[in-house]
């Protein structure tokens, strides 16, 4: 869907600092979450399952709701529950029903997925470095963290816009 200004049916353009800023953006971004995931084949990871398996080796009991976990994986449920199938299939996950809710479930971390995370993270977080962070000074990092915290905020105040 194309937006545009809300007081005006001419559309704010892009200038040349933001055309390339977008652009850079996109493209390193894209070409980042591919080697990122390319560098996780050997581990028979994708970077989905990994950002999965993070997320859970983080909760509490190494489970989280599946409601909870499509919010922070940035997954719709539809698309969360076929990687569930998925990673079922490969023994890294269970779904467990929640007790207070019947139509609730629980995503849960198998022993065999620990394992699947804790090989696979080292390569991971070399991979991030080498590919990323090693570009960047700390105060680069630090205005990314800000820049992309704000757009982030932006987002979440306003999912529609």
């Amino acid at each position: 869907m194309v937006r545009q200004n809300a007081t005006s049916a001419t559309p704010r353009w892009l200038n040349s600092v933001e055309m390339r800023a977008w652009r850079n953006y996109i493209i390193a971004s894209r070409h980042l979450l591919e080697a990122l995931d390319t560098d996780l084949v050997g581990h028979d990871l994708s970077m989905p399952d990994y950002e999965i398996l993070a997320q859970l080796s983080d909760a509490p009991d190494r489970r989280l709701r599946m409601s909870e976990l499509a919010d922070i994986a940035m997954l719709s449920r539809s698309r969360l529950s076929h990687r569930m199938k998925v990673m079922e299939k490969a023994g890294w996950i269970k779904r467990e029903a929640c007790p207070h809710d019947k139509r609730g479930y629980f995503a849960v971390m198998t022993p065999k997925g620990w394992r699947a995370i804790v090989a696979a993270a080292p390569d991971h977080v070399e991979s991030v470095r080498s590919r990323f962070l090693d570009h960047l000074t700390r105060a680069d990092q630090i205005a990314i963290a800000q820049i992309f915290e704000k757009v982030g905020d932006g987002l979440r105040a306003n999912p529609e816009e």
